[in-house]
This record gives C-alpha cells, sequence and structure tokens, in this order.
C-alpha cells in the first residue's frame, strides 16, 4: 500500500531524444546527453534558406496527485454503520475458545470383531 501511495503522488518526466525518426536514448530522471550529431546554429546573415536539425528532444510529465487528505467529516450515516459493523465483525471473529470444544469426545469408536479385508480377501495397493 505504501508504493502505491509513493507512485500516485510522485511526478517525474521522461526526456527522449530522438534522431530522424528513431529513438536514441532516454533518461527518466535526468536531461538525455544526444547522439552528437546535433547542429550548431549557423550564421543566416546571407542565407535565406537555413538547415533543419535531424534531431529532436521531446519530454513526457507524468504529474502525480497532490492531495491525499481523505475528509471524514463527510461521512454519510450508512458509511457508518457499515463501518461500525466491519469493525464489530472482525473483533469478534478473532476472539479465542477459553477451551477446545470437540464434538468426538463423547463418542466411543467402533468395536472392530473381524477384518472385514480378510474375510473378502481384497487388500488395497
Amino acid at each position: 500500500m505504501a508504493f502505491v501511495v509513493l507512485f500516485s503522488t510522485m511526478s517525474f518526466t521522461v526526456n527522449m531524444h530522438y534522431c530522424g525518426d528513431t529513438l536514441v536514448e532516454t533518461a527518466v530522471f535526468q536531461k538525455t546527453k544526444g547522439c552528437g550529431m546535433e547542429m550548431e546554429k549557423p550564421s543566416t546573415e546571407g542565407c535565406s534558406i537555413a538547415k533543419k536539425n535531424c534531431c529532436d528532444d521531446k519530454q513526457l510529465t507524468i504529474e502525480g496527485q497532490d492531495e491525499l487528505q481523505l475528509q471524514v467529516d463527510k461521512i454519510s450515516f450508512e458509511q457508518q454503520v457499515l463501518i461500525a459493523s466491519f469493525v464489530y465483525t472482525y473483533i469478534n471473529l478473532f476472539e479465542g475458545l477459553e477451551k477446545n470444544v470437540s464434538s468426538y469426545e463423547e463418542y466411543k469408536p467402533p468395536l472392530v470383531i473381524r477384518q472385514l479385508y480378510k474375510i473378502d480377501e481384497t487388500y488395497l495397493i
């Protein structure tokens, strides 16, 4: 249960580095290093055409929950009855008995006069 609370409240970011259309590198808690093919910004003073960079960085951010407050003051009467009956049932369920009661103590075992498997000559293997 502690892991569920931990992972539902934790936010993290997945950084991905693409070279063309292929995924080259992923990093969960840090920036990607890259593949080394990033273009430096060329000077475009005399040119009207600039080359497009083949590498691309993308980020996937997963936000966690911020509030985990349970509002107890807004429990309805039916929910209170359910909780009380649940607690009462499980408290009484695990109480032990004073002594072990066995219903077989009053009965005597049957008297074995003959061994029936010897009479019929059948044997269990």
